[in-house]
Formats: C-alpha cells, sequence, structure tokens
C-alpha cells in the first residue's frame, strides 16, 4: 500500500467489492451528540432496553477510544435492502427482516475487509467491528463519515438513496483519511414521519420514545403488550417501516438493494398470519433458522400474531385463537388471545370467553378475561 490517503481509496475500493453500498471513514473523537443520548436515557425513552443505560455502555458511547484505546480511524459502511412492497398483505413484517439475519451478513462482510486490510499492510492489527449491538453512536458516526444526515425519524437518509439501509462499522488502529462529513439537514420543515406514526412516538432532537414505536414494542418488549398500544399496531407482525414510507426522500429515490441475503425468504413471502398463530414450542424455528424473526422467540411471534388477528378483525382465525386460549403453556399467549377474540367476535365471543375461566388458573389472565368479558357488548 502507498500513502494514507491512496490506502483509504483501496479500502473503499475493496469494502464496495464486497457488497457495501456506502463507505466512509471517520476518526475516534467523542460524538457532538452524546449529550443528547445521555438525556434520552434520562428520560427514560430506552424503555426496557436496560444495556443501553449501563455505565460501562455509556462511557464506551461517549468516546470510541473507551472501546479501543488505539483507535485511529473509524470505517463505516452502509448496504441497501428493498424497500417494503406495496402490494396489499394480512400482516406486515419490516422490510429489513425478510431474508437473513443482516448482523451475520454484515459481520461476514466486515470480516473479509479487515482481513484484506491486514494483508494489505502485512500485519495483523487491533480492531472492533460491530453491526448495531456495539457501544456506538453509529447514526452520528455515519453522518460525520459523510454518509448522510439524521432524519426527524431517527434513520439515517442518503440524499440520492433513502433510508432503506443497514450500518456495520469497524473501529481499527489505522491512519486513515477521514472523509467531509454531511452537514446539510434536508428534512426541512417536513413532518411527514410524525404525522404519519400512528403510536405518536417520535420526539424532538431526532430522537424517539421507544416504549411507544411499534419496532420495539413488536421485538424489543418481552412481556405482554400494553392494551392501549395493542390496536396501534395495526397489521404489524415484526418492525415497522411507517416513518420510511412516507419520507419524500425515499419516495423519490429509494430503490431495491443488490445483496440477494436480503431478499424475502419463501415462507415470508408473503407472510400469512395463520401460520405465526400456529408456531409450536419445539419447531417453531422452522424456516426462520438465520431470520431477524428468530429475536422475539415464539412467543413474541404468536403474541404479535394474536394482537394482529384482533386488530384486523379476522373471523378466520377465532379457531386457532381459541385453542390458543384453551390450551397454551404461556399465560401471556391465553391472554392476547382471550383480547383478539373479544375483539373479533364481540358478544358471540361470551361463550368461549366465559369457558375459558372455567379452566383458567392463572390469577392475572382470569382477571384479563373477565374485564374482557364485562366489557362486550
Amino acid at each position: 500500500m502507498g500513502d494514507i490517503r491512496t490506502i483509504s481509496t483501496e479500502i473503499k475500493n475493496r469494502a464496495h467489492e464486497l457488497g457495501f453500498d456506502l463507505v466512509g471513514i471517520t476518526g475516534p473523537e467523542p460524538p457532538a451528540h452524546f449529550d443528547v443520548f445521555q438525556k434520552w436515557i434520562d428520560s427514560g425513552y430506552h424503555a426496557g432496553m436496560q444495556y443501553l443505560a449501563g455505565e460501562r455502555a455509556l462511557t464506551r458511547r461517549a468516546d470510541p477510544r473507551r472501546i479501543l484505546p488505539g483507535c485511529r480511524s473509524i470505517i463505516i459502511t452502509g448496504t441497501y435492502y428493498d424497500p417494503p412492497s406495496r402490494e396489499s398483505q394480512e400482516t406486515r413484517i419490516a422490510a429489513y427482516a425478510l431474508g437473513e439475519d443482516y448482523h451475520d451478513v454484515l459481520k461476514e462482510g466486515i470480516r473479509a475487509l479487515a482481513e484484506y486490510i491486514e494483508a494489505e499492510l502485512g500485519r495483523p492489527f487491533e480492531h472492533r467491528i460491530y453491526v448495531d449491538t456495539g457501544p456506538l453512536l453509529e447514526r452520528e458516526l455515519a453522518m460525520r463519515a459523510g454518509l448522510g444526515w439524521i432524519g426527524k425519524n431517527t434513520c439515517l437518509i442518503h440524499p440520492r438513496r433513502g433510508s432503506y439501509l443497514l450500518l456495520a462499522e469497524m473501529l481499527l488502529e489505522v491512519d486513515l483519511t477521514p472523509d467531509p462529513p454531511f452537514s446539510r439537514d434536508f428534512c426541512g420543515s417536513c413532518t411527514r414521519c410524525i404525522d404519519a406514526c400512528p403510536t405518536k412516538c417520535i420526539l424532538p432532537e431526532r430522537t424517539i420514545d421507544a416504549g411507544r414505536c411499534i419496532s420495539y414494542l413488536t421485538i424489543e418488549e418481552k412481556g405482554a403488550l400494553p392494551e392501549p398500544m395493542r390496536g396501534e399496531i395495526g397489521d404489524w407482525l415484526f418492525g415497522c417501516d411507517i416513518c420510511q414510507e412516507v419520507c419524500p426522500w425515499n419516495l423519490r429515490f429509494a430503490h431495491p438493494g443488490s445483496n440477494p441475503a436480503f431478499k424475502p425468504r419463501e415462507i415470508l413471502n408473503p407472510p400469512q398470519l395463520a401460520g405465526f398463530l400456529e408456531l409450536e414450542s419445539e419447531s417453531w424455528h422452522r424456516g426462520l433458522r438465520g431470520s431477524p424473526l428468530e429475536r422475539p422467540r415464539r412467543r413474541g411471534l404468536v403474541r404479535n400474531a394474536a394482537v394482529v388477528a384482533g386488530n384486523t378483525g379476522r373471523s378466520d382465525l377465532l379457531g386457532q385463537l381459541e385453542w390458543i386460549m384453551l390450551k397454551d403453556a404461556e399465560p401471556l399467549l391465553r391472554e392476547q388471545a382471550a383480547w383478539a377474540i373479544a375483539g373479533i367476535a364481540g358478544s358471540a365471543g361470551r361463550p368461549p370467553l366465559e369457558a375459558a375461566l372455567q379452566f383458567e388458573r392463572d390469577e392475572a389472565v382470569r382477571k384479563a378475561i373477565q374485564r374482557f368479558i364485562e366489557d362486550l357488548p
């Protein structure tokens, strides 16, 4: 390799060859807007994601050199995936989750990039690789590396491609030429994402109230979904794309990604709600192995499917919901199914709900079913 500028260019070229659509470089300096993140944590907007609020995690997010003391540069990559389908579907899954798990796919690419750099340098070097899970303010780093700006919906937006992209980073002890930061904010006075959000979770300072976000509720929330929020989830089984779907930058410029790993797998093209209600305890991951949908596990997926069934009024699913209400081993799922039955069947749901009361032994579920019965017309 030659001088720093040449090295940086060759690394970017190799990253593009490995399938990364965007590549930028920034330095290891502390993020300028860490105070916004700290304020967000202090306000409790991270909901149940306590791993974000630990002292060690906060210290590391405040300065990348706390992660890698010898860090001299940070490479940020962006990979595009297909925009959401415009075809009508009985239930919806966030577009990024229809194919393979991006954590695995992008880590493989970043590791290959690290091997290339080591080969070119003729020596190993200390580095750290992260895909979404590391203690980094990755969108701010991406903006600092010139990849776009952070929109009002908190997504990183590229001015010629939009925001359907996935980020991955490498911290390394190698001097590289930093790219100029992206200094413009092209959101302007637009509030389409804020207006379209059904749960009104988008806050000022480019942050969200995670506890009200459909993506958080359907993926990260491990318990019962709060009753006041269930109706707002609509037909979203996993994640949510609403704030991106209405963004003018996506409407104008988003187009399919090139990585075949993110194309929808057969079982999810399109997703069938009945299939998710039928997931069995021992084999629930059949067809989903290596998919982002493994994260909420069977409990979360069946819970979400019951809520979607209730929201969409699917009377053809009442039989499956009744089976869950009467037979499933999970109290949480029995309660969610009872909620859906009450919403779908109305007064006709009284007999199965009353029958469930005769067998239900979990006191919290009993109280919920009794309340559902009392609320029937």
